[in-house]
């Protein structure tokens, strides 16, 4: 059997094979172009894989760096306290021989004063602790009687092994040679 085909449906059939042509073209490249990007986005995928391993090795390395450096830091603080105690402990006793010293020039310029010529001044202690710088032995005494000492019982200071600590003693006067002090 034949089968006759007219020409309008012939071109109706050709029309259709052109357009599924074009259209499969079309869609043949549109694969091709699909295929380029998964390959391109493959490789994205494969650079950003490696940049997260990269970066999760840094986190790692900066996190072993935090933790060295805070035990760094409480060291320095133990340190730095350490050092602290040590100063507020030397702290007084600096003030203490500072001011001692001071008192100490004061009182020698007030004897050098008082008399030119003397050759010593007497420095009244109390507990060991300078009290006073005097021109004369009485001098001192009074001032010893006028803080509350007995004015009996004054010696003078022998070492010996018998003989109390200095801070044991509540007054004592020792004579001091100004030639001898600067």
């Amino acid at each position: 059997m034949i089968r006759l085909v007219r020409s309008s449906t012939f071109r109706e059939m050709n029309a259709q094979i052109v357009e599924m042509h074009n259209r499969s073209t079309y869609e043949y490249g549109r694969a091709e172009n699909l295929a380029v990007d998964v390959e391109n986005a493959k490789t994205l995928l494969e650079e950003e894989r490696t940049a997260a391993c990269d970066m999760g090795e840094n986190l790692l390395r900066s996190q072993d760096l935090v933790e060295t450096l805070e035990k760094q830091l409480a060291a320095a603080r133990d340190d730095l306290a350490r050092a602290q105690g040590e100063l507020d402990v030397l702290r007084p006793q600096h003030f203490l021989d500072t001011e001692d010293r001071a008192a100490l020039r004061m009182l020698l310029r007030t004897a050098r004063r008082q008399e030119a010529r003397a050759d010593r001044v007497y420095v009244l202690y109390r507990y060991g602790r300078l009290h006073s710088v005097h021109a004369t032995r009485d001098a001192a005494e009074i001032a010893a009687e006028g803080e509350g000492a007995d004015r009996d019982g004054w010696t003078s200071p022998i070492a010996s092994d018998t003989a109390p600590h200095p801070n044991e003693t509540a007054w004592r006067i020792q004579p001091l040679t100004l030639g001898s002090v600067r």
